[in-house]
């Protein structure tokens, strides 16, 4: 007769019958190939599910990924971490009003890169729709992201689950200082990046508008650094240009705007300024119509790239007629 044990699942008591994890996977009606496991702080390997025996007392988080430009051409594609891309426009799963408008905007917006959220299953509607069946990883890079980490602890736990996962080591770090401004504790985004790293992690980090502070992360380990326009989903554009310009100059890995874009014409002075791409969520989601605004943002990083290549015209402090005035009648 099968042992009744009381374990304890994404924060909720429970009775099982399970012997092993992977049996509680199959009698949560959970598909193992979509769901990490961590069974009293550690880590189970997907492969090992079977022979992972339960115990009474256990404590186990079971998470999944949930919703939290036209490419340029080829000769102007980006490299990070060893992946190339087209589309210089990143976009967030949040704040939709379903993954079918998600999905759809991603699509408008050309995005080759889309952040994801790692949250706990639910265990009690194990069929509910996830992000993975209207965004397919396979053709979309999926990046997990450490929203809502306010310590190196917490992201460095999160991240590890997402690879468990999906596989992905190419993730982006943030980990925040107050839930009020949602400015990146750089001591604590620094530890973080440095384990990481160390763990085979390629950390893309959200960071403050300082030079000093990205190179930093960039000698920790960090494959790309990714300061802030402006607080996270203010929409009030890039308010720091200087400093962001700066950190463009003195970077050896991609520079990315993370934060602050409420508009297209935000999206391009990031561009402009010389970034190698923007991420952006709220602007899109929260949008009078996503999908509209989902494609303004991708001619907006295109016209912003162009605008850089281009070299623009230098400032002067008085007028200049663009017709001589030599011959005039």
């Amino acid at each position: 007769m099968s042992q009744t044990l009381s374990i304890t699942v994404n924060g909720e008591s429970r009775q099982s019958t399970a012997s092993t994890i992977a049996a509680l996977v199959q009698e949560l009606d959970l598909d193992p190939a979509k769901v990490a496991v961590e069974r009293n702080s550690e880590i189970v390997p997907r492969s090992t599910l079977a022979e992972v025996a339960l115990a009474d007392g256990d404590v186990l988080e079971i998470v999944h990924f949930v919703g939290g430009g036209d490419h340029a051409g080829e000769s102007d594609s980006w490299e990070v971490a060893g992946q190339r891309f087209t589309s210089r426009l990143i976009v967030g799963t949040g704040k939709y009003k379903d993954f079918e408008q998600n999905a759809a905007a991603v699509e408008a917006s050309g995005a080759e890169i889309v952040t994801v959220a790692v949250r706990r299953v639910n265990v009690s509607d194990p069929k509910a729709p996830m992000l993975t069946d209207y965004i397919d990883p396979k053709k979309i890079t999926y990046l997990p992201n450490t929203a809502g980490c306010f310590t190196a602890d917490e992201a460095i736990r999160t991240l590890r689950l997402a690879r468990e996962a999906g596989g992905w080591e190419l993730v982006k770090l943030e980990v925040l200082g107050e839930a009020r401004t949602l400015y990146p504790d750089m001591r604590e985004t620094l530890q973080a990046t440095e384990t990481l790293a160390k763990e085979g992690f390629k950390p893309m980090v959200y960071c403050v508008d300082d030079p000093i502070a990205a190179k930093q992360l960039e000698e920790a380990g960090a494959v790309a650094v990714m300061p802030l326009g402006a607080p996270i989903g203010s929409g009030l554009g890039i308010q720091n240009r200087v400093t962001i310009r700066l950190i463009v100059e003195g970077a050896n890995v991609p520079v990315l705007v993370d934060a602050g874009v409420g508009t297209a014409s935000d999206a391009a002075v990031g561009m402009e300024l010389g970034c190698d791409g923007i991420l952006m969520n709220t602007a899109i989601a929260e949008a009078k119509d996503p999908l509209k605004m989902a494609h303004a943002m991708k001619l907006a990083v295109q016209a912003g790239r162009h605008a850089y290549l281009s070299g623009r015209m230098g400032t002067r402090k008085y007028a200049d007629p663009s017709s001589p005035l030599a011959g005039l009648i």
